[in-house]
């Protein structure tokens, strides 16, 4: 039954193979069960309710996309994502949670209807490679500056704006040894090795007195604090649609990303290059969204951990079925997750934005037309404290440098759209 529905065979795997990438992939990732919730809450979420509310968005977006669009592709919400929800959108613009929630289910309907039209294609496209791959660095540069500053290695400081903290406090000596230990622990390619370098330091912190233990497993919290907590009330308003263009910008190129990513390590794009069954991988993806914050989180996106499940051998959705059922399973260790302090989640967010930075080396470093409005997009981000200010002066100055440069012919009229829009938000909305 399972061979004749996800076509084990014609792929090459077998039952074993998937529950094995499957539990590969989930190690890899699972890491976002702990840091959402300490992200979000900072936001005034309830964090026990966050900790439902992210593990059912990535079951059941891990189910969604294992049986419908049959990839070996989880699903969960995603890191920058959620530090934008946060630092960007709720603390940034004073935008209340509940109404960051209706703006993440507006992005994620919006996504839906995109991916059943052939618009999709032509969205994706119409942004040039170089933005993309900005965005994701700029994205990583935003995790790492949140990460440092929450764990005091970066502090601020009233002459230069930022400076270094007391590195002789515990916590920030714990933080710098767990840092050390993922990025070795990935290095020696170790399953799920930002998970266990989590676990491993929050239980050192228990044995210095850093942090008191509070049990391992028990019944999941309840989810009633953010579970339909959309605030429709100021869903049209002008200052909003730039929160949820973002959010929809940021899921829809990292989803792209991460599809042909994983797809082309699978060995499941088509002839000319391209995925196949695009739109059911783009579906699951943007309802993930939706339900995600219907539940109570941030965006819901594909994870390029996945990678970890292909290399293990996962070639079909039953990789991404078995993802979802740990994610089940991991709702009765919400005592475990309120055990694990920042000088655990600090870390993770700093090596993950540091895997996203990587996307730099990707850009053409002889084209000024191209790495110049990269670099923008990219320092623009954790410096402004705002993705959707670094997306929109990536735009803005990479079609302004085109133009000025007599490279006009190499825009597209996606780009010119959105620099303009962008343009007009920075000039009459953020200036009033």
């Amino acid at each position: 039954m399972l061979d004749r529905f996800f076509g084990l065979q014609a792929r090459g795997t077998t039952v074993r193979t998937e529950v094995v990438a499957g539990l590969t992939t989930f190690l890899s990732m699972s890491y976002i069960i702990f840091v959402n919730p300490d992200i979000l809450s900072q936001a005034g979420m309830d964090p026990g309710a966050v900790f439902v509310a992210t593990c059912l968005a990535a079951a059941v977006g891990s189910l969604i996309m294992g049986a419908y669009a049959n990839y070996p592709i989880a699903i969960a919400p995603g890191m920058g994502l959620n530090a934008f929800f946060t630092y960007g959108v709720v603390i940034g613009m004073g935008v209340a949670w509940q109404t960051a929630l209706m703006a993440v289910f507006m992005s994620g309907t919006i996504f839906v209807i995109l991916s059943l039209l052939p618009v999709r294609e032509w969205i994706i496209n119409s942004i040039p490679m170089e933005l993309k791959l900005a965005i994701g660095a700029g994205i990583g540069f935003f995790l790492i500056i949140i990460g440092l500053t929450s764990v005091g290695i970066v502090v601020d400081n009233p002459a230069t704006l930022v400076g270094l903290g007391d590195l002789s406090a515990t916590p920030t000596l714990l933080a710098i040894l767990c840092f050390v230990t993922i990025a070795i622990l990935e290095t020696r390619k170790v399953p799920g090795g930002i998970l266990l370098g989590m676990l491993g330091i929050t239980i050192l912190g228990m044995l210095l007195g850093v942090a008191e233990p509070s049990g391992i497993v028990s019944a999941p919290p309840s989810i009633a604090p953010t579970f339909l907590q959309l605030d429709w009330a100021k869903a049209f308003e002008v200052a909003l649609i730039a929160v949820v263009i973002s959010f929809l910008f940021v899921d829809m190129f990292d989803t792209a990303g991460t599809l042909v990513s994983v797809a082309h390590k699978a060995g499941l794009l088509d002839e000319n290059g391209h995925v196949k069954n695009l739109r059911k991988a783009l579906l699951a993806d943007s309802t993930s969204t939706m339900i995600g914050a219907a539940l109570g989180t941030s965006s819901a996106t594909s994870y390029v951990e996945s990678i970890a499940g292909v290399n293990a051998g996962g070639r079909t959705g039953l990789t991404a079925i078995v993802v979802g059922i740990m994610f089940l399973v991991a709702l009765f260790f919400a005592p475990l997750a309120g055990a694990i302090q920042s000088y655990a989640t600090g870390p993770a967010l700093v090596f993950v934005g540091c895997v996203m930075v990587g996307a730099l080396a990707d850009i053409d470093w002889d084209d000024a037309t191209c790495y110049v409005p990269s670099v923008i997009t990219a320092v623009a981000m954790p410096l402004t404290y705002s993705i959707a200010t670094g997306l929109g002066l990536g735009f803005i100055a990479y079609t302004a440098i085109k133009i000025g440069s007599g490279k006009w012919k190499e825009l597209s009229v996606g780009v010119i759209v959105l620099a303009a829009l962008f343009l007009a938000k920075f000039i009459f909305l953020d200036a009033a």
